[in-house]
């Protein structure tokens, strides 16, 4: 038989990402691909305890179905945490979990846009966000980044020449797939340029907690005084991401919208996740936490980066994040960026992903590739990174 497939998936692809992570079942590949929080970031133990505990004494609510809108007392812990950074006005916000922040990030652009639309992204930006905007058929549009986050001048210009611009996506802390910052600076005339031309702002920040170098920034939404600001959060690189366990906080009636479409896609999110959440953030010293994250995670780059420094062809340049888990590397210019990939893990068996898996449209040039230093063990990290570090000295003498 012969399938007629809807328009909204007609176009859509498999993820460069997954079809590269095929080969790291490979066992003698070092993956440098993926982009999973540490293993050893994981708070086993407590998170055992506290399940433990609830299923012994309160199974029901870990196994009964909930409410759409989420677990109650972790709506309102995560409304008091965010108020205290001024990212929730409860006189204008609301907030409802959702299946990790790419549920949050889908939903508000299924309430938001019709079929032609435009939606504006950094460029490159999120997978997982790009294939979810464009099964609505909206226009995506692409916006090159600079060191401090998306290019002002060009941004203004896709605004002004495209039709229906609706939402602006970005992600300021650790870009994935780049890993960098958007300055304070840019986040204000961003905010100003939404307030001039009527556009919301779609804030994602999976990672603005592993900051482990330099001053904290505040969220663009600290900056929302009349209600254009999206912003959502998730637990899947603080916590587990295995508990699909993110939010969405908005304006209350997109919240409304956000809530009615949930309904329809998955009832509520996983409520046993969220109680274990929640519990975990109210029992746990968080700062602590998140100092012991922030440990983990600048030792690993800061050895991904020494070794690049080491071993890599000087011809190659590569970003330096404050947080995250991602480095943007780049090849000199008119380099066949593919077939390095390709070669390297093929030939090499180091697995990177390619830069085009990032872009608004995957046949858009780019000499760029992703490595994550999240993943491997430093013992990987150290011998795929003078693995790759030899292959780009004898490419690019």
């Amino acid at each position: 038989m012969e399938y007629i497939f809807s328009d909204k998936v007609s176009t859509l692809k498999a993820s460069a990402i997954r079809e590269i992570l095929k080969f790291t079942s490979d066992p003698e590949v070092i993956s440098f691909s993926a982009g999973n929080p540490a293993p050893e970031a994981f708070p086993a133990e407590k998170i055992a305890e506290i399940s433990s505990d609830l299923l012994k004494n309160d199974p029901v609510l870990a196994l009964q179905y909930s409410v759409t809108e989420g677990y109650t007392p972790l709506r309102d812990e995560l409304k008091k945490n965010l108020s205290l950074k001024k990212c929730f006005n409860p006189d204008i916000d609301d907030l409802v979990i959702t299946s990790g922040a790419q549920q949050a990030n889908e939903l508000a652009c299924k309430v938001l846009l019709n079929e032609g639309d435009t939606i504006i992204c950094e460029s490159p930006s999120f997978i997982g966000s790009l294939n979810a905007f464009r099964s609505y058929n909206v226009n995506l549009v692409g916006i090159e980044l600079e060191d401090d986050g998306i290019n002002l001048e060009k941004l203004e210009q896709a605004v002004k020449s495209n039709k229906n611009v609706k939402i602006l996506y970005l992600i300021p802390n650790f870009q994935n797939p780049t890993g960098l910052t958007m300055s304070w600076e840019k986040r204000k005339a961003v905010y100003e340029m939404a307030k001039k031309y009527n556009f919301i702002i779609l804030e994602d920040n999976p990672y603005g907690d592993l900051r482990f170098e330099g001053e904290e920034i505040p969220s663009i939404k600290t900056l929302d005084t009349d209600g254009r600001v999206i912003y959502s959060g998730t637990f899947s690189k603080i916590l587990s991401p295995g508990f699909r366990t993110g939010y969405v906080s908005a304006p209350k009636e997109i919240i409304q919208k956000i809530v009615v479409c949930k309904q329809v896609s998955d009832v509520h999110s996983n409520i046993w996740a969220q109680v274990i959440c929640h519990r975990f953030i109210t029992q746990v010293d968080m700062e602590k936490h998140f100092e012991k994250l922030r440990a983990v995670y600048r030792k690993k780059c800061s050895l991904m980066i020494s070794k690049i420094e080491e071993c890599f062809s000087d011809k190659i340049s590569f970003t330096r994040p404050q947080g995250g888990l991602f480095i943007w590397c780049t090849l000199p210019e008119n380099a066949d960026m593919p077939s390095f990939c390709k070669k390297a893990v093929s030939e090499y068996k180091i697995a990177v992903v390619p830069g085009n898996a990032f872009t608004i449209n995957e046949s858009d040039p780019t000499s760029s590739f992703r490595l994550n230093f999240s993943t491997p063990t430093d013992e990987q990290l150290i011998k795929g990174t003078e693995i790759l570090g030899k292959m780009t000295r004898e490419m690019f003498k």
